[in-house]
């Protein structure tokens, strides 16, 4: 069964959904980031100045009045907080954009190395070593 598992793990698939899943997970730090600090901000200015991600609506509960969304968490109020979201969707939309392109290219790279080569057109070299020899032999067989 140990051996089993060694193979398992050994196999080339596994190894490359763990440098995926590395990956996707520093990738998810940078869309967040980009998220949340380049995007947001823009978001928030045409809002009027307003913390995108800190946007709720107070369902039931008190929460303090311009008290941030952290804040609202915290005193246990119900909270619908549509602004993180729609940070969230936006994270969502922007990677699997990105993945989409990413699959898009590998796929068009297998397909063009799955493609046969174009054939070059002959080219007419004259006559083979062996056809000279053999109207050497033919001529010499003739005197």
């Amino acid at each position: 069964m140990i051996q089993e598992f060694k193979d398992f793990i050994a196999k080339g698939n596994v190894m490359d959904l763990a440098v995926g899943i590395i990956i996707g997970a520093a990738f998810t730090a940078i869309v967040s980031s980009l998220v949340s600090d380049l995007l947001n901000p823009i978001i928030g200015l045409v809002l009027g100045g307003v913390d995108f991600t800190s946007m709720y609506v107070v369902l039931s509960g008190a929460v303090p009045a311009g008290a941030g969304l952290d804040v609202a968490r915290e005193s246990g109020a119900a909270i619908f907080a549509y602004g993180a979201f729609i940070t969230a969707c936006i994270n969502f939309l922007i990677i699997a954009f990105v993945v989409f392109m990413l699959v898009k290219t590998v796929n068009n790279l297998k397909a063009k190395a799955e493609a046969p080569d174009e054939v070059a057109p002959e080219v007419d070299t004259g006559p083979s070593e062996l056809d000279v020899l053999l109207q050497i032999r033919d001529s010499l067989a003739k005197k």
